[in-house]
């Protein structure tokens, strides 16, 4: 039990990249591993908080860019 502690309380340094997807809807993956089929770099890259503080300023809709567009196709119809 003592080791899995141990294992537990080591640093992250896993470099993420930022990546998006067609509704502009962002996540984080390790750099490492194969982008997942659908989402798309974009071009940001670090440490999961550096990541997680970017996707926080710019994902500033959290709604999915369909629903965004039949929402203001409403408010214009």
């Amino acid at each position: 039990m003592e080791k899995t502690m141990q294992q537990d309380h080591r640093e992250d340094t896993t470099i993420y990249r930022v990546v998006v997807n067609h509704e502009e809807q962002y996540s984080i993956w390790p750099e490492y591993r194969d982008i997942p089929p659908g989402w798309r770099d974009t071009g940001k890259s670090g440490q999961k908080q550096e990541c997680l503080d970017y996707i926080k300023e710019v994902w500033t809709d959290m709604r999915p860019l369909s629903l965004r567009k039949k929402m203001e196709e409403s408010a214009h119809g």
